[in-house]
């Protein structure tokens, strides 16, 4: 067999047909666990050149085998696809996809330079077949054949159309290979057009520079290894030898291996090394597997790419760890030695265990519990950076509270957070360059803009504080939002509550609330179905549905220490209202004691109550700003 590293685009530069024979699999890629994995790679490629950044890595995307076919003179060469359909295809999908927003934006010369990746030019014994790169399987042709000659995205959903069936609440799906493609043109029309509020990396670039930029990348930055079988080579065997199901090395296994290989090199002792900074890796602890978005990795894994990740200042997929991790030592040379290298790693290995389990009296303790409940790990190199530096308790305090603020109110309202690995490494850079502290860290935050980035103002805070359906946003956030609020019924101290057990998040007014608890007018509210098929303008209907509404929103949210049972729970007033105080002698269910009828306006003043308490705990940037001025000045 013949092996060698390649560019993504130099396996179709060629006038050749890559066949995927009929009794492989069809195609199975999906968005989650493929689609969106791929275009990270890609994005973060397009990210590196439009940056500039020179001394980026290249990146592999993967391996495919290739077996030699016979072909007739004058036919386009063939090979047949052993291994890697799935990826060839979907590379094949995003080729399309680009090529048609390159058009789409009046970049017609990059677009038709496209289509040679994507098309067999010239003469073609039989040009409906031979004119593709790759040929799918049989199920698979027609689809791909739409997506490959449909030319815009307009003409593809044409042929596409979304259908729905009588009845039916979503349509059905499109056909996989559309859907892909649909996928990867809307990431790109994402990528390179922005929002109104949020425009795109390297705007003041035009588009077709930024365009071409990045179809450079495609062909330099990112590469698959592609193995060509020889007469001879059994291709089942090699298939099965390469899909071999074999414990893998883990990012940390390698990057440990590395860094004692090299200091093996350089002449020191490992042993000595590995007893004074490395053996405290390989405690129990850092095997323990933990979510992070998709992933589920160890500790060691996290740690490493989040150290990582806070020195370069840049996004590191756990994936591309160990490339990374060597590019930097050995370009950068950002230690004198590789003792050195160890010393910090073992420093900040004990200061992201700090932040993974915290314990009251450490000044991160607050911050980390915050981000836990909250499920924020895209903030811990900003915090690896906090830990590093000889911060007072009070700046402690003082980034805690700007940070809860920023991301609680986001949270409320209900942002996404796709930007915030972005959003906390320019932090860490920033930071690191002008300075550690609470006053810098509000000017920065102050001017973020658009739904992936801004700080909520109180105006837009109480809307969906009031009106959104806060019960949506989990049990672990609710304790915490709602523990801080009870704090504040207590002379005004604010520190979080630290519960020795999980307590409940219990509806004042049920979300069964149709048999004990009659609307306004003393009717009977309308279960789900009678109230969507009544007529327009039927005020019961109107009732029951702003009801359900109210009945998720803070106004109506509390915390138990012991849950009521659900005989209780669905009580009218009267007489849960005793329960509850049984169950809870927490000041903010105490001081519903005194409230004889609760219904939707009691929900509503309770809310507004609870927003001015949360506006107090949570302000906004110029409040923040006022407040730091005052504590320096009284310093």
């Amino acid at each position: 067999m013949d092996a060698n590293a390649v560019s993504l685009l130099a396996i179709f530069e060629r006038k050749m047909r890559l066949e995927i024979p009929l009794f492989q699999r069809q195609y199975v890629w999906s968005q989650e666990q493929q689609w969106e994995p791929l275009w990270e790679d890609i994005s973060r490629k397009f990210v590196e050149g439009i940056e500039g950044r020179q001394d980026a890595p290249v990146h592999f995307l993967g391996a495919m085998v290739l077996d030699q076919k016979q072909t007739p003179v004058t036919h386009v060469e063939k090979r047949q696809v052993i291994d890697g359909q799935q990826r060839l295809t979907t590379f094949q999908i995003f080729l399309a996809a680009f090529r048609d927003f390159c058009r789409e934006n009046d970049c017609i010369d990059l677009a038709k330079e496209c289509e040679g990746f994507t098309e067999n030019k010239g003469m073609l014994a039989d040009p409906a077949v031979d004119r593709f790169k790759v040929w799918p399987t049989l199920v698979d042709r027609t689809q791909f054949a739409d997506v490959l000659t449909s030319g815009s995205k307009a003409e593809l959903e044409r042929r596409h159309p979304v259908v729905w069936r009588k009845y039916a609440r979503k349509p059905e799906p499109r056909p996989r290979m559309v859907q892909a493609y649909l996928f990867f043109y809307d990431q790109l029309a994402e990528f390179f057009l922005g929002a109104a509020e949020e425009p795109p990396i390297g705007v003041d670039s035009p588009l077709s520079a930024r365009l071409l930029e990045c179809f450079q990348a495609l062909k330099n930055s990112l590469r698959v290894v592609t193995i060509d079988l020889q007469q001879g080579d059994d291709a089942q065997v090699i298939f099965e030898t390469l899909n071999a199901r074999g414990e893998p090395l883990l990012p940390a296994d390698l990057l440990r291996n590395y860094i004692f290989l090299r200091a093996s090199r350089a002449g020191h002792d490992q042993e000595t090394l590995y007893a004074t900074y490395w053996n405290q890796f390989d405690d129990e602890f850092w095997r323990v597997e933990v979510k992070q978005g998709r992933l589920i990795r160890p500790r060691s894994d996290l740690f490493m790419q989040h150290f990582l990740a806070s020195q370069i200042e840049e996004d590191i997929p756990v994936k591309h760890l160990f490339v990374e991790y060597r590019n930097w030592i050995e370009r950068r040379h950002p230690f004198k030695d590789v003792e050195e290298e160890l010393q910090t790693l073992a420093k900040h290995g004990q200061n992201f265990r700090r932040i993974l389990e915290p314990t009251v009296g450490d000044p991160v303790c607050r911050l980390a519990m915050f981000l836990e409940a909250f499920d924020i790990r895209t903030a811990y190199p900003l915090l690896l950076l906090l830990l590093d530096s000889p911060l007072s308790t009070m700046e402690w305090d003082q980034i805690t509270d700007v940070l809860e603020s920023y991301l609680l109110r986001r949270s409320i309202c209900g942002n996404n957070t796709k930007n915030y690995n972005r959003i906390f490494l320019q932090l860490t850079k920033n930071l690191r360059r002008n300075g550690l502290s609470a006053a810098s860290l509000v000017q920065q935050l102050s001017q973020q803009s658009g739904d992936s980035a801004a700080w909520p103002n109180d105006a837009v805070f109480r809307e969906a504080w009031t009106g959104n359906p806060a019960y949506d946003m989990g049990n672990a956030k609710l304790v915490h939002i709602l523990g801080r609020l009870n704090s504040s019924y207590s002379n005004g101290w604010q520190e979080p509550l630290v519960f020795q057990q999980q307590p409940s998040v219990e509806h004042i007014m049920p979300q069964k609330w149709i048999d004990n608890w009659p609307l306004a007018d003393g009717s009977k509210g309308m279960e789900f179905l009678e109230a969507h098929n009544a007529p327009d303008g039927d005020s019961r209907a109107a009732s029951t549905e702003n009801r359900d509404r109210m009945v998720q929103t803070f106004g109506n949210l509390t915390l138990l220490m012991q849950g009521l049972n659900s005989a209780q729970s669905n009580l009218g007033w009267d007489e849960k209202r005793p329960a509850m105080m049984a169950n809870s002698l927490l000041p903010m269910n105490q001081d519903l004691n005194g409230v004889h009828h609760w219904d939707e306006d009691a929900i509503m003043a309770r809310g507004e109550d609870l927003f001015a308490r949360a506006t107090a705990i949570w302000p906004d940037p110029a409040t923040y700003s006022s407040r730091i001025r005052v504590a320096q000045a009284a310093e």
